[in-house]
């Protein structure tokens, strides 16, 4: 056989047919095209995310949130447009294929209820960026910040440094208290109560004294003392400060009543602690005093 035969025959091979899909022969070479071209799609998908991330960062004041959901949904599409280009290379008329596959599609639904939910979900979360990687969240009474969105889920880091794998339809059907949504001020408040024999003009200096002190709250915000309640032990007031980083909202609160008691100490003010009075019937006196009598 001479190498201009075996040349036609090694061709030849590439024509030999593997299966049908929807009425259409997938020969070797069909099936080869299609992948490559699946391929060079995710090729450039990463090659068009990368310059596009350089050029946006050193041109454009682009958050990193929003840079990395603008690039999840050019992965995307990008990837999906390979696909169709790859089915219309094999020679699948995608209307017929989608026609033929309609009620398929519809059993899988029914079936896959929670992946079909958490998908559609996923897209909302990334075209309506309400949520952003990078924001800090208060979910199910648990404050998160968002490390990675999927098209299925999104991670979060909590401040137990345990990450959470979180369901995109948990996030779009509940409420979610969003931190850093407009901007990052977030307000902490913090109770204490005083003894009822305290100067309240005293207290109320005290307090705005020791919140001012405080050298991380944002200067754009005075703090606010307010009176709350008259308890049964203590006149209970509430302590308002902002800071410009939610995430770190629980050590500022620490740092909030290490003044406050401290300041406290200094002015001679009394925090407050339960107290219960006895009071004890005539008879029952009598009956101690005789007791005594008799010791």
């Amino acid at each position: 056989m001479s190498w201009r035969e075996r040349i036609t025959e090694g061709y030849g091979a590439f024509d030999v047919p593997l299966f049908k899909l929807a009425g259409t022969e997938v020969t070797v070479a069909t099936l080869v095209t299609a992948i490559l071209i699946v391929l060079v799609a995710f090729w450039v998908s990463r090659l068009l995310r990368k310059a596009s991330g350089k050029a946006l960062k050193g041109r454009l004041p682009v958050d990193e949130g929003a840079l990395g959901v603008t690039s999840r949904l050019v992965h995307y599409l990008i990837v999906m447009t390979g696909f169709g280009v790859a089915l219309n290379t094999m020679g699948i008329n995608l209307t017929t294929l989608f026609a033929a596959g309609a009620l398929f599609a519809v059993a899988i639904g029914f079936a896959m209820q929670n992946l079909t939910a958490n998908f559609v979900s996923g897209v909302i979360l990334l075209t309506e960026r309400s949520i952003k990687p990078g924001d800090v969240l208060e979910l199910e009474g648990q404050m998160v910040r968002v490390r990675d969105m999927g098209i299925r889920s999104t991670v979060a880091r909590t401040l137990n440094d345990e990450d959470l794998v979180i369901p995109n339809s948990q996030i779009v059907q509940s409420t979610v208290r969003n931190y850093t949504f407009r901007d990052m001020l977030c307000r902490l408040r913090v109770t204490v109560g005083v003894a009822y024999g305290s100067d309240l003009e005293t207290v109320r200096t005290t307090l705005e004294t020791a919140a001012r002190k405080l050298d991380w709250r944002s200067s754009n915000k005075e703090p606010v003392i307010l009176l709350t309640e008259f308890g049964s032990s203590s006149v209970d007031y509430e302590v308002s400060v902002w800071i410009e980083d939610p995430w770190n909202s629980r050590r500022a609160r620490s740092d909030l009543r290490e003044a406050i008691w401290w300041s406290f100490k200094e002015a001679d003010v009394t925090i407050a602690f339960p107290q219960v009075d006895v009071h004890l019937d005539p008879p029952v006196v009598d009956s101690l005093q005789g007791l005594k009598r008799a010791v």
